[in-house]
């Protein structure tokens, strides 16, 4: 507490000050991208946007707006991630509501959202093309839905679909609850608490699209996460087992018994699952047209099959 107590004592004038104060100290901590995060912090301790920080770089800061900011600075370089400490985080456009309760969407899963839409090709559209006629609606279901941002981006891009999103936390469905108010879609998207699909199961439930960003980093790795990963984000929808991948097999199982023929699974991969994956969606096991998408690393990043 005293370093935080210290970090705040100093105060910088203006915007340009503050920018290269905050920028210096993060440098100083060894923190990844400080210039962004620096920018973003005051952005966010300001209200304002960074293209008013930099047509105003000598607009005066209060004190308690320099004690704030600086404030931030300090728990950033403490290891606190940028979008807990602001609240928010963009996916697919979209700005998504984030606490420590969530995980953080990363740019990786968009990647689901291009091969689901993609995938659905025609039916993706609110009516059929040759006739004008209303499609029919679609029923997907986004599984481990954290933020919502599948459920709620899939609904902002899919009017005709009825979506059901599952978690096993309900402080985490109330965040994703949020998300779908803001952004318009709540009448669209169901949220259940409940074990990837299980109730749907019981109840032979059928969709044509099934989406999920499972846990699936492996507990034997924890130790080379980023710290900002490791120490506080949680740890639920991190690790997916020993291995990383043990999650995979009994929701590809329950997947292919709720999608209907045609039906499509898209879910993302962890690091070195694809081959395990791979295994899983055989033509033996009711799967066709398997197709795996590489992230801008050239990683695996999505598997995608449809059930024959």
């Amino acid at each position: 507490m005293a370093a935080l107590d210290n970090a705040t004592k100093a105060t910088a004038a203006d915007i340009r000050a503050a920018l290269k104060e905050g920028m210096a100290r993060l440098r100083a901590a060894n923190v990844s991208s400080h210039t962004l995060a620096a920018e973003l912090l005051l952005m966010h301790a300001l209200g304002r946007d960074r293209t008013w920080l930099y047509t105003h770089p000598e607009a005066p800061l209060e004190a308690d707006q320099a004690q704030q900011y600086l404030a931030l600075i300090a728990r950033r370089a403490a290891g606190e991630p940028v979008q807990y400490l602001t609240g928010k985080q963009e996916f697919w456009g979209l700005e998504f509501k984030v606490t420590p309760a969530v995980l953080i969407p990363r740019p990786e899963t968009e990647h689901v959202m291009e091969v689901a839409l993609a995938r659905l090709g025609p039916r993706g559209f609110k009516v059929h093309l040759d006739t004008g006629a209303p499609r029919e609606t679609l029923r997907v279901a986004d599984v481990g839905t954290g933020t919502g941002c599948l459920a709620v981006a899939l609904a902002y891009e899919l009017p005709h679909a009825e979506i059901f999103a599952t978690d096993i936390s309900a402080p985490v469905l109330e965040i994703a609850r949020e998300n779908a108010v803001r952004h318009k879609v709540a009448d669209r998207v169901n949220f259940m608490q409940a074990d990837l699909l299980e109730p749907f199961v019981s109840a032979s439930e059928r969709f044509d699209l099934i989406v999920s960003n499972p846990p699936y980093v492996a507990r034997a790795d924890a130790a080379k996460l980023q710290r900002e990963v490791r120490d506080h984000e949680p740890h639920a929808a991190l690790f997916g087992g020993l291995s990383g991948t043990e999650i995979y097999a009994r929701l590809i199982e329950q997947a292919g018994s709720l999608l209907r023929s045609g039906g499509l699974l898209v879910v993302e991969l962890g690091y070195n699952s694809a081959d395990h994956v791979r295994s899983i969606l055989t033509l033996e096991n009711g799967w066709t047209n398997v197709a795996f998408t590489n992230d801008l690393a050239g990683i695996p990043r999505v598997a995608a099959a449809e059930r024959a």
